[in-house]
């Protein structure tokens, strides 16, 4: 099977949630964005094995997710809601994956539901955050801009893109093409997902311990410090956490793939003007 060019996916981190779900006996959990259904899978498949089950949020996944689910039903439940809309809505869970619309506003008042679904039940959290890293860190992104309200929602462009160190939206670099909108600028006030979580976290100091994975447009852990799977937990992730070497690899695939989105528009620039 060929590789993708740039992994990205939540899927990736299969080797530490997974047993980061056997540590706490998870038998309950929450996806918010499935996409194509990557990550749904793994995670339904490990919960099937476990008589477990699986809730999904997500308003438009893909119609690669809708074929998977056909033949998943018994294990999962699709939540065709924003997330913001669904969550109240949702059982507590043992666990709870967040990827779905990187921005701010989203991805704070997501945490903020579910830490009160999981403090009306009285039941620890446990909460993986996927994109806390670069380029989504400090930059809001917007599938929907027009669901978010206007004192928060950064100025944005459809059109523009972004490269490492340059906290301005460029033409050209990484970008959505149609799919996605980005902030014009990098930094700042309510932007961006580790701005969010960092913020969430401020507001509710000595209740949680926090872990960061920085590969594959980072993994953040957020879970409450009387979990009681807490030292396992703890013992899982301290080696990746900040991880020097991880770190150092995330940047240079970065700027490889960059490159090469760089080298590709240069050819297609190129393909047009000798077509004129």
């Amino acid at each position: 099977m060929s590789q993708p060019l740039l992994i990205h996916s939540l899927a990736e981190f299969a080797n530490v949630t997974l047993p980061a779900l056997e540590l706490c006996n998870a038998r309950r959990v929450c996806e918010i964005g499935a996409e194509h259904g990557g990550n749904s899978e793994i995670l339904a498949g490990w919960l099937e094995g476990n008589g477990g089950f699986l809730t999904s949020i997500d308003p438009a996944p893909s119609p690669a997710f809708h074929g998977w689910l056909a033949s998943h039903s018994k294990h999962v439940c699709h939540v065709k809601r924003p997330s913001l809309e669904a969550i109240p809505t949702v059982q507590p869970q043992d666990a709870w994956f967040v990827d779905g619309d990187h921005n701010w506003y989203t991805v704070y008042h997501e945490l903020a539901a579910i830490h009160e679904v999981q403090r009306m039940a009285a039941r620890p959290l446990l909460v993986f955050l996927h994109d806390a890293g670069w380029p989504w860190a400090r930059r809001d992104l917007y599938y929907a801009p027009d669901r978010i309200p206007g004192e928060f929602r950064q100025n944005h462009s459809w059109d523009h893109g972004v490269t490492l160190d340059n906290p301005h939206a460029i033409k050209g670099g990484f970008r959505g093409c149609g799919a996605f909108a980005v902030a014009m600028r990098e930094g700042g006030p309510r932007n961006g997902v580790l701005t969010a979580i960092e913020d969430f976290f401020g507001a509710h100091p000595d209740e949680f311990f926090w872990a960061f994975v920085p590969g594959v447009f980072g993994l953040g852990i957020l879970f409450s410090r009387d979990h009681p799977a807490a030292q396992g937990l703890a013992n899982l992730l301290a080696p990746l956490h900040e991880n020097a070497l991880l770190k150092r690899l995330e940047s240079n695939r970065l700027a490889n793939y960059l490159k090469v989105i760089e080298l590709q528009d240069a050819a297609e620039e190129k393909q047009a003007t000798a077509c004129v």
